[in-house]
């Protein structure tokens, strides 16, 4: 499969892999379902959601124990965490490719990215907001890692695969009708339900 930007690439080959091996614990299953119950409580009446590069479905996993009547699809470019994904999620609700390749046909009570836009290109975050946006048609849950000003720091020993700035503020400048309702911040050395210093955005469309 061919790709428009590097990063693509990094996460779509064996580094791809290598995080999925690293991010599949009970534990980070347990924290998800803390996550979400804080990140999530001021919405109403959410029975579909989609996640922008999904990886394994550790999210949805844990929001299918939250919302045992919500319907989930996923957006995932490594065809290893693709297969994992079949395993909870019909293939018609998988679009297995790029972010940056996905044309929304339908809308979402819910879309939500957590993790994925701090590792995509900085010249394609405008492509992708206006995919988030497109796709969602009550709530958007970005969980990033936050920066006031644009940022890129090393990342396990690569350059150029991480990237830290206001996302949540930039979608909101860009789409007008996304206001946010609520926000908060994960922090890596919580004693019981640690992230990754997450800081989490939750927008609803008017």
């Amino acid at each position: 499969m061919t790709f428009k930007t590097e990063q693509e690439n990094f996460w779509a080959e064996s580094f791809g892999q290598e995080y999925i091996d690293r991010n599949k614990s009970e534990k980070l299953l347990a924290s998800n379902l803390d996550f979400f119950t804080k990140a999530l409580k001021s919405t109403q009446d959410v029975k579909t959601c989609i996640e922008f590069g999904a990886n394994i479905g550790m999210n949805i996993k844990a929001l299918k124990l939250l919302y045992p009547d919500q319907h989930h699809s996923a957006i995932e470019i490594n065809s290893d965490a693709v297969n994992e994904l079949h395993k909870i999620l019909p293939k018609d609700n998988i679009f297995e490719g790029s972010i940056l390749d996905f044309n929304p046909k339908k809308v979402f009570d819910l879309v939500l990215i957590k993790g994925v836009l701090i590792h995509i290109n900085p010249d394609e975050l405008n492509n992708v907001y206006d995919k988030l946006v497109t796709s969602c048609s009550k709530y958007l849950l970005v969980a990033e890692y936050y920066n006031p000003s644009p940022v890129t720091i090393p990342y396990r020993g690569h350059i150029n695969r991480l990237f830290k700035r206001d996302f949540a503020g930039e979608i909101m400048d860009r789409h007008p009708g996304m206001k946010i309702i609520d926000y908060g911040f994960s922090y890596r050395r919580d004693p019981k339900f640690p992230q990754d210093d997450i800081t989490w955005f939750l927008m609803e469309k008017s």
